[in-house]
């Protein structure tokens, strides 16, 4: 007799989906970014500044994702980009279904860059694929020295990682080296760029590591 759980068959179905929320994506000419980390990492803010550098280069698109509040799309949509608020309730990570409905309210034949903002989270969400091109990673000093290493799932996975709140560093005797020696060892091929989400410093240099569609 073989028996399939719930959350096993739940699991399947996700990916399958999220492997055509991928399809539709690309068929439509759509890189999407899933922007995963904490609360209070920065995520937010940095994509606030990429969709500031980016914004006369691509036309851009944003799902948000939270547990009830629109804070955070009100801030991205005063910069006249489509954005839709994609609420979890009480789950702690968006998934492909939700990024599905998300995707068909948003404009998708006038958008060629899409930043899906997960919930504030670096556990549940590297478990629940959505179907995207690339994962950006944001985390900051003030998570601490060993940020990394206690989320070997999520970095493993991170394409880009921005260390953010960088003016902090000192204050926190957070090492950035010594947090890029830590994704260099669980992920070789990931790279970490230092940040700060209210200047803008060094989100230039993370858009030159994103492999932004030409």
């Amino acid at each position: 007799m073989k028996i399939i759980k719930l959350e096993e068959s739940a699991l399947r179905k996700g990916r399958d989906l999220a492997r055509e929320n991928k399809k539709l994506l690309d068929e439509k000419g759509v890189y999407a970014f899933d922007v995963m980390g904490s609360v209070g990492s920065g995520k937010t803010s940095i994509i606030y500044w990429l969709v500031k550098k980016l914004k006369d280069r691509y036309d851009i698109g944003v799902i948000a994702g939270d547990l009830t509040t629109e804070v955070d799309a009100e801030r991205i949509e005063k910069e006249n980009i489509p954005v839709v608020q994609a609420h979890t309730g009480r789950v702690c990570h968006l998934d492909s279904s939700l990024v599905r409905m998300a995707m068909e309210s948003l404009p998708l034949e006038d958008i060629n860059i899409l930043f899906i903002e997960n919930v504030g989270n670096l556990i549940c969400p590297a478990a629940f694929p959505l179907g995207i091109h690339s994962e950006l990673v944001v985390t900051s000093v003030t998570e601490g020295p060993y940020i990394v290493k206690k989320h070997p799932y999520t970095f493993q996975r991170a394409d880009l990682v921005a260390i953010n709140k960088i003016d902090l560093r000192d204050a926190m005797k957070v090492s950035i080296e010594s947090l890029k020696e830590d994704l260099k060892e669980l992920n070789p091929d990931a790279r970490m760029i230092g940040t700060n989400g209210i200047t803008g410093e060094g989100v230039d240099k993370l858009i030159q590591c994103m492999n932004l569609p030409r």
